[in-house]
């Protein structure tokens, strides 16, 4: 994956999750008992620090702290725009963007250890 490609793809999902989690709602949703924005949040931050950090690692250094405080500030913007910020919405951020780095460590270490084998 090129710099460039990574950088597109980042920016398209923080655009998309900016989107989704900042636009009023006209009618609340109504929630189940069991629900899963809470897997929505997780899967969206962990796609987001995957390509940046698959790129290079060290970018983990930024984007992993990047990606958890911008959970947080989407959590503190949504009252302004009539939403519900809350709580377990930021630790599902969070744990989705410790996840993705995770995921970017192990394709890069199995890249790494692929191309050693290869030589």
């Amino acid at each position: 994956m090129s710099s460039r490609l990574a950088w597109i793809i980042s920016i398209t999902i923080f655009v998309l999750i900016t989107i989704g989690t900042l636009t009023p709602f006209i009618e609340p949703p109504k929630r189940p008992e069991i629900s899963s924005d809470k897997l929505h949040h997780l899967v969206a931050f962990w796609a987001l620090v995957i390509p940046l950090s698959y790129i290079r690692l060290r970018n983990a250094i930024w984007v992993l702290p990047t990606a958890v405080f911008y959970g947080l500030l989407i959590e503190f913007i949504q009252p302004m725009v009539g939403r519900q910020g809350e709580f377990q919405d930021f630790l599902a951020d969070a744990l989705g963007a410790i996840l993705g780095f995770v995921t970017a460590f192990l394709g890069v270490t199995i890249r790494n250890w692929r191309s050693a084998s290869n030589s």
